[in-house]
């Protein structure tokens, strides 16, 4: 796990984390982590299937008609 280190803290700043991280029953560390995962951690995930298929039929589907290539690969030649 990393840590990082916060220089330069104005005091009211480390007095306010302190009570707010008393408020919901943690450690200052603990709340500091809190705000920081709420901060960068999006709250619902992007599924890029499920947004594909969501920007398709925005578009009313799209018309592909793409058949695979079965044609052997040939095997790589090291020499």
């Amino acid at each position: 796990m990393s840590a990082v280190t916060v220089r330069n803290l104005p005091n009211e700043t480390h007095r306010a984390l302190k009570q707010r991280a008393a408020q919901h029953g943690r450690s200052t560390e603990a709340e500091i982590r809190e705000i920081l995962e709420e901060a960068v951690r999006p709250r619902v995930r992007v599924k890029i299937g499920s947004e594909l298929a969501a920007f398709g039929q925005r578009f009313e589907g799209l018309d592909l008609d793409i058949a695979r290539d079965q044609t052997p690969t040939e095997p790589a030649v090291f020499e």
